[in-house]
């Protein structure tokens, strides 16, 4: 993987700051961890593949401003392993991405196999919980702190063939408005809810005929990572900071068409 091009005229509002992202590898997990370097923090990315997480940490820019830490999004040997190294390497969590995910079942929803069911509501749901409980117990409950969950346009409407993974992600916001009514004044919560967004993830989505699945948005192109990498940024950051339980949309006009 060659090096991520950060670009330097930022604002540096993540100085000082460390943020972890699960699902940190590629998509839009790795533009936000791009985007809190760009802006002077430092991230750790967890992932299943060894070989994808160290191309990633590298292309971040190395253990002075990266670090990675292996293993499943819902296993919690894992998620005790990551957030505490991040804060014994770094000595702090001020930030949080829930970003991992999965999508086992794509097609009619009680075609879905039951485990298929299980663990995508395990990885997409029970998972966030938990790397936000440890991110709370480690660090933020004493020092403050931000949350952004990753969740989809899916967890707002209807439609096959994405039926099970919709269902997560509505779970996901609505944990996303409990946790912010509970955490506050000290810790934030939000989501952001994009529509297709050009990744590997998504690629059964798009990569048939990208122009026809343009055509449907009202700004005629599909979303990159760089769109929801911004969009979390301000979400995690000062700037959003009378800002939380809120889902927002990042969709190109789907949902308005």
């Amino acid at each position: 993987m060659p090096p991520l091009e950060i670009p330097s005229a930022l604002p540096q509002d993540f100085a000082g700051k460390v943020a972890l992202v699960t699902g940190g590898t590629r998509g839009i997990g790795l533009g936000i961890a791009a985007e809190v370097v760009a802006r002077g923090g430092r991230v750790a990315i967890t992932a299943r593949k060894p070989d994808e997480l160290d191309a990633a940490v590298a292309s971040l820019g190395g253990p002075s401003v990266a670090l990675g830490f292996r293993g499943s999004a819902d296993d919690e040997t894992h998620q005790a392993e990551a957030v505490a190294g991040v804060v014994d390497a770094y000595g702090s969590l001020d930030c949080l991405v829930n970003n991992a995910g999965i999508n086992p079942h794509f097609g009619f929803t009680l075609d879905a196999e039951v485990s298929a069911f299980r663990k995508t509501l395990d990885v997409n749901v029970v998972a966030a919980w938990a790397w936000t409980k440890l991110a709370w117990s480690a660090w933020m409950k004493e020092h403050g702190g931000s949350v952004v969950n990753v969740a989809s346009v899916g967890g707002l409407k209807t439609g096959s063939p994405l039926g099970i993974y919709g269902v997560s992600k509505a779970a996901m916001i609505h944990l996303t408005k409990q946790l912010a009514a509970e955490l506050g004044p000290s810790v934030r919560v939000n989501a952001i809810a994009p529509a297709v967004v050009k990744t590997k993830f998504a690629a059964k989505l798009y990569e048939s005929d990208e122009a026809s699945a343009a055509a449907a948005y009202p700004l005629k192109r599909l979303g990159v990572p760089e769109d929801t990498a911004k969009l979390a940024a301000f979400l995690l950051g000062p700037d959003s900071s009378w800002i939380t339980g809120e889902c927002v949309t990042i969709d190109g006009g789907a949902l308005a068409s």
